[in-house]
């Protein structure tokens, strides 16, 4: 047996009759054609006319493609050559499409990731920008019902036509990834994504839960007041393939598409285990803490009180964000940042809080590129690999633990039938 670790993966053992069930995916047969499949879409959309009668309907000449950072793969390689070829047979001039890269409150993409991700013929013929949560000259849409104020970048006064793009996952606050997480966060300023990740701590703000659910209800206004043209979204299945795209109204296609998310991701289990063991699924989902926190909180909901996480995540960048890391590290207990949090909510924090909240019921052992003390303070035990981590299970639990092991630990998400 072996999980993603960075760019490669880590043989163990574990004797079968430890073994409760590997949770995957649902197996999904991914798309002969995806190509094709939006090139019918595009012409057929979800709820909408076809892309090009709203094109020359608004008249538009500029145009933004919202696209997701690198920290969320989506195969941008196979979606966007149809979608390109499409707006220039309705009249828009290369020049005239930017490609806003969403990056929530996460850095910017480098050249190099754009290559890696776009290819680097786009990257070479189109304008690419990241997004900044703390540019200045952020645009303020007024007020949402909460009393935030939807801050967002200027580029969507400046253009005529939004399209949005993205992949479909469970999200630990959100529900779901996807549609109008490409507006918020993925466009708003610091002070509203703060604001809007403060419900946070509401217990509807929850993975794979919409209905009452306060982030959720938040980002779906502010798509309203930012005016989405058309929305392009996927759901992939573990190994990056796609097992189908929706395309047309954002709220209605995105709908469609988490549909077939819970019929991918949600894996029914019977009962709570010992033991979790689960890689966040490599690189890049892997790449610091800050993304490999939603393994974290999947693997919790299999896990019993008091039982054991044990995750595989290597952070070559280390926690991923400074604010993070400092609530970290001059936290003396886990209710340190519970109350932190709850003061004052600030990004960064969050996440913080998102690990201590689970860290305050379970043990959780980290087998990563991390120095040890840091591990400590992050309240997780420090492992040399899936071999140590496996004998402090052992030892906590005894040679008859039973565990689930979750090889793709961000995506997947186990519920108790």
């Amino acid at each position: 047996m072996a999980l993603k670790y960075g760019d490669r993966k880590i043989e163990f053992q574990i004797a079968e009759k430890n073994i409760i069930d590997t949770l995957h995916a649902n197996q999904i047969e991914p798309l002969k054609e995806p190509s094709n499949r939006l090139e019918q879409l595009l012409e057929k959309p979800i709820n909408s006319p076809s892309l090009e009668q709203l094109i020359r309907e608004k008249k538009a000449q500029k145009i933004s493609i919202i696209v997701n950072d690198v920290t969320r793969p989506t195969p941008y390689q196979v979606l966007l050559p149809p979608l390109l070829k499409k707006l220039e047979a309705s009249g828009v001039k290369k020049e005239n499409i930017i490609f806003l890269i969403a990056t929530g409150a996460h850095r910017g993409n480098t050249r190099e990731e754009n290559i890696k991700t776009f290819g680097e013929e786009l990257v070479s013929s189109y304008q690419f920008v990241n997004h900044s949560c703390d540019d200045e000259g952020l645009i303020d849409l007024g007020e949402l019902k909460s009393g935030n104020r939807l801050l967002v970048n200027p580029i969507v006064e400046q253009i005529d036509f939004i399209i949005t793009t993205g992949v479909i996952v469970p999200h630990y606050i959100a529900g779901f990834s996807g549609g109008r997480k490409s507006i918020l966060p993925g466009i708003c300023g610091r002070e509203t994504i703060e604001k809007n990740h403060a419900f946070m701590v509401h217990p509807k703000a929850a993975t794979g839960n919409l209905e009452g659910n306060p982030v959720q209800e938040e980002m779906t206004e502010a798509i309203g007041k930012v005016k989405v043209d058309f929305n392009i979204n996927v759901v992939t299945d573990e190994d990056g393939n796609i097992v189908d795209i929706v395309a047309g109204e954002l709220i209605a296609s995105w709908l469609q598409g988490v549909e077939v998310c819970k019929n991918t991701y949600l894996c029914p289990i019977k009962e709570k285990a010992d033991a979790v063991f689960t890689s966040a699924g490599g690189y890049p989902k892997d790449i610091n803490i800050y993304q490999a926190q939603k393994a974290l909180d999947n693997a919790y909901q299999a896990v019993k009180p008091g039982g054991t996480i044990a995750l595989l995540a290597e952070c070559r960048e280390g926690i991923g964000n400074s604010i993070c890391q400092q609530w970290i590290e001059e936290a003396r207990s886990i209710e340190d940042i519970e109350a932190r949090l709850k003061k004052r909510f600030v990004l960064g924090g969050h996440k913080a809080y998102a690990i201590a909240k689970v860290a305050k019921e379970v043990e959780i052992i980290l087998i990563s590129s991390l120095h040890k003390k840091l591990v400590q303070k992050m309240f997780m035990i420090p492992a040399n690999g899936i071999q140590d981590a496996l004998t402090l299970v052992q030892k906590k639990h005894g040679s008859n633990f039973n565990c689930y092991i979750i090889p793709n630990g961000s995506v997947v998400l186990p519920q108790i039938k």
